[in-house]
């Protein structure tokens, strides 16, 4: 037979994961903001391979939809009614010539090394098995190798003798070899019909054995990376190795963190020099940050691009957000989707923006809500300033310009729009457009009553 250097990589994610004790498929619950599986098949696309068979069963259309926009050459593989990782195995190699090397991974594995990968792929063993040595190997099958260094046999947890429960080499679950010679073996050791027993991918090793066949053993890099998630406690685990690993990898690129261990990034982030963030802080999905920003405590940040020299002060949630440079926000700030922060601005503690845009220099300080408004450089809001965007059925723009000064307490009912320079009266309510440098107020006319009687409660008849 001729061989080729074709790799196909075969990936298992057809488990239920009845431990999590959730409706969602195993290999889409959340790891950094991902499904596992797309971690998995993050490691699996940078093998350059030819390509990627996913093995699916359980809540297979979940799954699928999941990955419906993505990059990668997926070709899915229903497993029907699941029999065991040879039968998933099995399943796949229908699409794949005898002649090229196969690599075999899990949805529920999101943290392999890439290298251990790249070493089982590129080894000349008829068939290779990813070891690891652990200090805990219970539940995990033993690996028990010859005196060369080859693999004799794998043994699972509930079958090992005594000794062999001692041994503290485990399987990974992650095997390569060749297409042809792998469909021969699991044939070799299908389970008979109708039986109990599954079909087990780790069976192939004894039949290669029997077939003459040398079985090498990979050594893992990371022996923390390898272990799979099957419940939400071991989920937790990855999450936080995951992070640790973002973190160093971050600080070594130049970004502060006051505490790496509460920091979470679940998405990209790009940063420019001298960018510093507080504890708990949470980055989502695309951010970008210039030089010299500031992230205090207890921020979120999903999809934002933030200005250099940008101050956000603690617990403040930004969202779909643009902020130019030099600007300042919160603490206790809410920007929603479609807000632009111009150079310079400031929105303030408890103040809530969405599709709004503040010029440059503008302010709003302090509890208001600024939504469908423009507002221009170097404009004032004061404390409690609402633009009344909504009518109960459709949103309205609110236009305040340059230099405008709007008094605290007043609402501004869109459409409507404040001129340059024009004064607000505190406590007004507009619904009519405002010239330019003119004052505009609602304020009703004060009256004082002298001798004014408080009311007395009245007696209990009782």
């Amino acid at each position: 037979m001729n061989v080729s250097n074709e790799l196909h990589v075969i990936v298992l994610a057809a488990g239920k994961g009845t431990r999590m004790r959730s409706a969602r498929p195993k290999v889409l619950q959340p790891l950094a903001g991902r499904p596992m599986l797309a971690h998995v098949l993050d490691r699996a696309s940078a093998l350059d391979a030819a390509a990627l068979h996913v093995v699916v069963s359980h809540q297979q259309e979940r799954v699928r939809e999941a990955f419906a926009g993505a990059d990668y050459p997926i070709r899915w593989v229903d497993q029907g009614e699941p029999r065991g990782t040879g039968h998933a195995v099995y399943a796949a190699l229908a699409a794949v010539p005898d002649t090229a090397r196969i690599l075999v991974a899990y949805g529920d594995v999101p943290r392999m090394p890439l290298r251990d990968l790249e070493a089982c792929a590129a080894s000349d063993a008829d068939l290779v098995v990813l070891a690891a040595e652990v200090a805990d190997p219970s539940g995990y099958g033993r690996l028990i190798t010859r005196a060369d260094g080859t693999l004799e046999r794998i043994v699972e947890h509930k079958d090992a003798s005594v000794s062999e429960r001692a041994v503290r080499r485990i399987n990974t679950g992650v095997v390569a070899g060749r297409a042809g010679q792998v469909r021969g073996w699991l044939e070799a050791c299908e389970p008979a019909a109708g039986g109990e027993r599954e079909w087990y991918l780790t069976d192939i090793v004894a039949e290669a054995r029997a077939d003459g066949c040398a079985v090498g053993v990979v050594n893992s890099s990371d022996t923390g990376a390898v272990l799979g998630v099957n419940d939400r406690a071991q989920l937790a685990t990855q999450e936080r190795l995951l992070q640790r690993e973002q973190a160093e990898r971050l600080m070594r690129d130049g970004l502060a963190l006051a505490d790496p261990d509460r920091f979470d990034l679940r998405g990209r982030l790009e940063h420019g020099m001298d960018c510093a963030l507080d504890v708990n802080v949470v980055l989502e999905g695309a951010v970008l940050l210039g030089d010299e920003v500031r992230i205090g405590p207890g921020c979120v940040l999903r999809d934002c691009h933030i200005g250099s020299g940008t101050t956000i002060a603690a617990h403040s949630v930004l969202e779909g957000v643009t902020v130019e440079a030099e600007a300042q926000i919160g603490p206790f700030a809410r920007l929603r989707p479609g807000s632009r922060i111009g150079r310079g601005a400031r929105v303030g503690n408890f103040v809530e923006t969405k599709n709004a845009t503040l010029g440059e220099g503008a302010k709003a300080n302090h509890l208001s809500y600024v939504g469908d408004a423009t507002v221009g450089a170097g404009a004032n809001l004061g404390a409690g300033t609402i633009t009344c965007n909504y009518d109960g059925a459709n949103k309205h723009q609110t236009q305040i310009g340059a230099g405008a000064f709007i008094g605290s307490n007043t609402a501004l009912v869109a459409p409507i729009r404040i001129g340059d320079g024009a004064t607000i009266g505190a406590g007004s309510t507009l619904s009519q457009d405002v010239e330019a440098g003119a004052l505009a107020l609602t304020r009703a006319r004060a009256r004082s009553i002298p001798d004014w009687e408080r009311p007395k409660k009245k007696p209990d008849p009782n």
